[in-house]
């Protein structure tokens, strides 16, 4: 469907009991959207939405003309040896192409999305946009308004992870399953093509339906073959790398999103000759590369933060008496450190909540590695589903005659187990043999590393209110709007549980604070977390500790003075964001092309 002309849609989005028209090309880009997709009842999209996303693009464009004005001045490579190299400038090439990737808003269907669009340098390379974190939980895609089912992951330090594996040696047949690597909150970008899961992971965004959305991988060749920085990708990988035979009705095709009915089942609508297909897939694995180069860079993963200055010889930052009593806490008697490793010993012996400081004495050496605060593993906390998340509502067709979710509320995030699985909502695996463990990763998620947990835009410097702060949102379904809630939902789970739904908590009772609502998968909980025994100064006191963990203390951190948002304030982080819970309806049993997919959720079925 060709749209060669500007039109003004207008979209009626009901928030509470007020009716707010937006116009839905208030963007520059010169070809308009559909009607949006709008099956949300009122409050789910926040009201500031599309000026919202305006400011992001406006910001992204400014990041692109920076990375384009650098891309500009470097020299033209020189290769001396064999294997050929570029000769001195290797690195800052493909760092910059990696960057005009991260910041090209040509890269999806309507030209207004970019892989930056949820993932900017100020939120730690989460998501920029502090309404939603509080509201819809995932992020618009180019179609306006389909959206994810899970929070944007930061992108710092995602290079280091390894590819996805399981260690026979640490699973128990039949009790456990020990993953270890991937990508994503479910693991699905594995690494097992490129060795890379972080370049796989690159992958993935352009042709999610939900996301950047091209119908067809080869979009990308396509759209690069006119983009204003093709000559660095092709000083980078040859001359003719982006010669592609693309056939008539290829901009047609890339500028309707992925899922459209007319494309049927195909995956690769572009009628591409076997030669032009493997170019563009070549092109498809440079694109994933390069991402992956520059968030493995300082841009992204930076090691300059108060604890990394505390561990240099000698120190360049003491941890003050709180951020200490935090980092004791860590990794003693809060135990965060038997998944958020941090280069030393874990302390408690026994673990907690027999384990105690006195007795439980950390012997371990400075660490002469790079800590990365994380095991690389899958966990499942026990998050109760949270009703904010917009993929519950989108069991309607959109105007390309697509649901996204024709289950609604029948869903349930099974996380690990479902990709293993290859089920509905993930991704095929790429190991067969990895199906049999399914029913003992349900409900598990990427353990995530802690740095840069609280990074945020210097003029909003916390996370935390009263503040001012920048709100962000925390486990893979933003049930945690606190860094407080966060470490007091690891410290309280088990002693303040109730049989309940999010938004159900019974009179009297808080939620986040004295009631926690049951977990949307009660299988394979972690259990070596819920009943910490810390006291409310020491849970502010881990929370002071993981604030050192943010990037930017010894020396800048690039592009994060780019929001041009506002800072909130006032309240406290135990109950941030309670004023906009909102109850979780009745839930029909778990689909049956979820739970019912063999093998089957066990021990006991999926409510």
């Amino acid at each position: 469907m060709r749209r060669g002309m500007l039109i003004t849609l207008a979209c009626a989005l009901v928030l509470g009991s007020v009716m707010v028209v937006h116009s839905l090309l208030a963007w520059d880009e010169p070809d308009p959207t559909p009607p949006a997709y709008n099956p949300y009842p009122p409050g789910i999209l926040p009201a500031d939405l599309l000026s919202e996303i305006h400011r992001v693009q406006r910001e992204i464009r400014g990041l692109e003309a920076e990375a384009m004005a650098k891309a500009k001045t470097l020299p033209p490579p020189s290769f001396t040896s064999n294997p050929p190299t570029i000769h001195g400038t290797g690195y800052e090439s493909v760092e910059t192409l990696g960057k005009l990737f991260q910041y090209d808003l040509r890269m999806s269907p309507f030209k207004n999305e970019a892989c930056a669009s949820c993932h900017m340098p100020y939120a730690a390379f989460s998501g920029p946009i502090p309404s939603v974190n509080l509201t819809m939980i995932a992020y618009p895609g180019s179609f306006h308004f389909r959206a994810g089912k899970r929070t944007a992951q930061r992108y710092t330090y995602s290079p280091d992870f390894p590819v996805l594996e399981l260690n026979l040696t640490q699973s128990v047949p039949g009790v456990s399953a020990a993953f270890f690597g991937g990508n994503f909150w479910d693991a699905r970008a594995t690494g097992y093509l490129l060795q890379s899961p972080d370049s796989e992971q690159a992958q993935h965004p352009p042709v999610d339906t939900q996301e950047m959305g091209f119908p067809d991988t080869a979009c990308i060749a396509f759209r690069l073959q006119t983009a204003p920085y093709r000559f660095l990708f092709e000083e980078i990988y040859g001359e003719g790398s982006l010669d592609i035979n693309f056939p008539g009705n290829t901009e047609e095709i890339c500028e309707t999103p992925g899922g459209a009915s007319v494309f049927g089942t195909s995956v690769t609508p572009i009628r591409l000759s076997p030669q032009d297909r493997s170019r563009a897939n070549e092109v498809y694995n440079h694109w994933g590369q390069a991402l992956s180069f520059f968030e493995r860079s300082t841009n992204l993963s930076a090691f300059s933060s108060k604890f990394d200055a505390s561990l240099a010889t000698p120190p360049k930052y003491t941890l003050t008496a709180n951020e200490l009593a935090g980092y004791n806490l860590f990794r003693g008697k809060a135990n965060c450190n038997s998944c958020h490793l941090d280069g030393r010993s874990t302390a408690p012996t026994p673990p907690p909540p027999e384990g105690t400081l006195p007795n439980s004495t950390d012997t371990g050496a400075a660490a002469n590695t790079r800590p990365l605060f994380t095991c690389f593993g899958y966990s499942n906390l026990g998050l109760p589903l949270n009703p904010r998340d917009a993929f519950y509502y989108q069991k309607t067709p959109d105007f390309f005659n697509f649901t996204p979710n024709p289950y609604g509320f029948g869903y349930r995030d099974l996380g690990l187990g479902t990709f293993l699985r290859s089920g509905f909502g993930s991704a095929d695996s790429p190991n067969k043999a990895w199906t049999q463990f399914a029913p003992l990763t349900d409900g598990q998620m990427q353990t995530m590393t802690a740095r840069n947990v609280g990074l945020t835009p210097p003029r909003c410097p916390t996370t935390e209110a009263p503040g001012p702060y920048f709100q962000k949102e925390f486990f893979h379904n933003g049930y945690a709007k606190s860094l407080k809630q966060l470490v007091h939902f690891y410290n309280t789970r088990d002693v303040f549980p109730f049989p309940v739904t999010s938004g159900n908590c019974p009179v009297g009772k808080t939620e986040k604070v004295d009631c926690w609502p049951m977990p949307e998968v009660p299988n394979n909980i972690d259990m070596t977390v819920g009943n910490l025994g810390l006291s409310d100064t020491e849970e502010n006191q881990i929370v002071a500790f993981l604030q050192t963990l943010t990037d930017g203390f010894t020396t800048p951190y690039p592009d994060i003075n780019t929001f041009t948002g506002t800072c909130m304030s006032g309240g406290m982080a135990a109950t941030q964001g309670n004023e906009l819970l909102i109850p979780t309806p009745p839930l029909p049993p778990c689909a049956d092309v979820i739970c019912g997919v063999a093998p089957t959720p066990g021990p006991s079925p999926i409510p």
